[in-house]
């Protein structure tokens, strides 16, 4: 994740030019560049989460910003849907574009589910204390 002036670690809600990814606003993105951050606000990711209209927009996004790792800040969500699982994954398989995937503060539900799957051999988790980066 970015750090403020001062080195600490900024929390989703620290950027103030936060925009929603696609027409559902779900998805929000927080920064671009050569990292981009994005999050769900807090919010779970429902199940009927619609994985391939986000993997569109997001390989868009990140291919448009010459990305070399894409961070979830999923602080807040206790569960993401399957759906989601593999979508992180297929982000690391994109085609001309290596590419870290990162979670930021998962759950231990999703921590959890990560290590059953060994998903989290192929994904970095960070756990950050969002609490001190104000």
């Amino acid at each position: 994740m970015p750090n403020d002036d001062n080195g600490n670690p900024l929390a989703a809600e620290d950027f103030e030019q936060q925009y929603a990814l696609t027409e559902d606003g779900l998805l929000k993105v927080y920064s671009v560049g050569p990292v981009t951050v994005l999050g769900f606000a807090g919010r779970d990711v429902p199940s009927e989460f619609n994985v391939a209209h986000y993997r569109a927009a997001i390989t868009d996004l990140l291919k448009a910003n010459k990305s070399s790792t894409v961070a979830f800040d999923v602080t807040g969500v206790r569960l993401v849907p399957s759906g989601m699982l593999g979508l992180l994954v297929s982000l690391t398989r994109i085609p001309d574009l290596p590419l870290v995937v990162q979670l930021f503060n998962p759950s231990a539900d999703v921590r959890e589910v990560l290590a059953i799957t060994k998903l989290n051999r192929m994904i970095e988790i960070h756990e950050v204390n969002v609490s001190e980066s104000a």
